[in-house]
């Protein structure tokens, strides 16, 4: 249910045929989604979303079609992207909103579109499907980096339409989700050719960008859709994604917003506006769980994990878009430990089956949203608490955890387990358990952590297996938590952001990472430099006819 206060703000849900911008049809295991922008409904005023370009509100309807894919249309195996507008596939992130809106909205923008685009890659990889693009126009700026997560790349040779990265020669700014890193990582384009391509800003038509590998195919129009047709095909048959699958039905959240925070059936969140602090707590599920896979479908979207992800999910969002003063979140959880192992090992047994696979997928990348959210995070471990298997995931995804020292035999005492779910299942952006990230990929300690599944481990073991940060005990415990609050918080935002990205994912990167640290950090730095958002930068006077005015230092 939705107060008064909620229209105010920004929220994600897209209700059914509530799409203004997208256009979904499913022809048996092919899926196209076609661009439609309608440039009158911006999601804020002041732009028109003009040539497809797009907004948030654009992004959120992709992320919402994407996800009805995934779990209410899991027989189809190839998602087609493509324009349903003559000679223009996408513009790219409308100029006029980027130029327009508060640095946070631009950063915070930028990072949902991100990932929108790795949520397909991670759908790709893990899940079997697959996606084409199909450009059937112009492509620029986050056109083509929405084309380039895609497993293929297809452009119509009609002698106009082209691809480019025109954001550095027109805007003064990087191409903001991805694009850079994908292009030399991804597609291997050689590095003097993509230097080349990243400062035209007319980009590389057909033969070119072939030529190049900025594309894996070209036809001419008339031959267009039969290449569409056919390499859809292709990709079905490589698919893992079940042809016979029915799928379940994705209902709006239940969800309730007041001034006090934000409220879920599993996930509940409260506001300390006073502190800038967020308690974000997850509950446990509760009364029998299902055993059977028919048990699981026929609950469906109710199924606890995948209720409990939802949840979890559309909080971290609306945390990050409508809060941006609450910079510490403290995650807690409560319930049975038991229940939480029980319904993994349920997870676990059945995760061939496709919604189970689909839930874990879901799981997977809101646990990721959760560690490239620009916030503190600590872990309270207390009385009531069920950091086990996948909730302790939650733990081990926060910068540091605090765990109430009592007696081992005090009923009182918090305790925490792992299970199978902590070896291998949801890995985070950096390709690697949150396990091996902890402990810098050490096999005989994981190993050993292996062997220790299933047991309750209390403070004393937790601390010594490395598991926890740090014990207070009874005497100490609410000053030292309300210490590691008053201290985080009083310390500079920025330097926190940077500090978190850097020490999160430590070892080999991925493109994942390079996008979220790397690409992120330069982008947020470029987009408070004058040379793009001055007062006489190239953002701002961007379709004025007046040239922007450069700092010429290079720093």
């Amino acid at each position: 249910m939705l107060n008064v206060k909620e229209k105010e703000l920004i929220t994600f849900d897209v209700g059914a045929g509530e799409r203004k911008h997208w256009r979904l049809s499913v022809d048996g295991r092919v899926a196209t989604l076609a661009m439609d922008v309608n440039e009158e409904k911006s999601l804020k005023p002041g732009y028109k979303l003009k040539l497809n370009s797009y907004d948030l509100g654009v992004d959120i309807e992709l992320h919402d079609a994407l996800q009805r894919i995934r779990f209410e249309d899991p027989e189809v195996a190839c998602v087609v992207i493509t324009s349903a507008k003559e000679r223009i596939f996408c513009a790219g992130a409308n100029i006029y909103m980027l130029g327009t809106s508060s640095h946070a909205w631009k950063v915070n923008f930028c990072k949902f579109t991100n990932e929108t685009r790795d949520g397909m890659e991670d759908s790709s990889r893990h899940d079997g499907l697959k996606f084409i693009a199909a450009l059937n126009g112009t492509t620029a700026g986050g056109g083509y980096e929405l084309a380039l997560a895609c497993d293929e790349i297809l452009l119509t040779d009609d002698r106009s339409s082209a691809v480019s990265l025109p954001e550095v020669p027109l805007l003064g700014v990087l191409p903001g989700t991805g694009g850079l890193t994908r292009i030399v990582d991804k597609r291997h384009v050689r590095r003097d050719l993509a230097d080349m391509f990243c400062t035209n800003p007319d980009g590389a038509k057909a033969d070119r960008a072939k030529a190049w590998g900025l594309v894996d195919e070209i036809a001419q129009p008339a031959k267009f859709p039969e290449l569409i047709k056919a390499r859809a095909q292709a990709m079905v048959a490589k698919s893992s994604r079940p042809a016979d699958a029915k799928g379940i039905k994705l209902n709006p959240l239940e969800r309730k917003m007041d001034e006090k925070g934000i409220h879920y059936k599993f996930v509940d969140v409260v506001f300390d506006r006073a502190a800038r602090v967020a308690m974000l707590t997850v509950r446990a599920p509760e009364g029998d769980q299902p055993q059977t896979v028919e048990a699981i479908h026929a609950l469906g979207d109710r199924w606890w994990p995948l209720q409990m992800a939802r949840e979890l999910d559309d909080a971290i969002l609306l945390l990050r878009t409508n809060e941006l003063d609450l910079g510490l979140v403290l995650i807690k959880t409560t319930g049975s430990a038991d229940a939480v192992l029980a319904s993994d090992a349920v997870m676990l047994k059945h995760r061939n089956d496709w919604l189970v696979r689909e839930t874990i997928g879901m799981l997977r990348r809101t646990f990721s949203r959760l560690e490239v959210t620009s916030r503190s995070l600590y872990a309270i471990l207390d009385p009531g608490s069920c950091f086990a298997g996948l909730l302790f995931e939650l733990a081990l995804a926060t910068d540091r955890s605090y765990m109430l020292s009592l007696p081992d035999d005090d009923a009182d005492s918090p305790k925490l387990a792992l299970d199978g779910i902590n070896f291998g299942v949801l890995p985070t952006v950096a390709g690697r358990t949150r396990l091996e990230t902890r402990f810098a990929g050490d096999k005989e300690k994981l190993a050993a952590l292996e062997k220790l599944s299933g047991k309750m481990l209390g403070p004393a073991a937790a601390l010594a297996e490395g598991l926890i940060t740090i014990t207070p005990d009874e005497l100490d415990w609410d000053d030292e938590i309300r210490m590691a609050i008053e201290e985080r918080t009083c310390l500079s935002p920025d330097a926190l952001t940077g500090m978190e990205a850097s020490l999160r994912f430590p070892g080999a990167e991925t493109i994942e990472t390079k996008v979220f640290g790397r690409l992120s950090a330069w982008q947020n730095w470029v987009f408070i430099r004058p040379n793009s958002t001055g007062e006489h930068g190239a953002l701002k006077l961007f379709g004025s006819g007046t040239k922007p005015k450069f700092n010429w230092e290079r720093v």
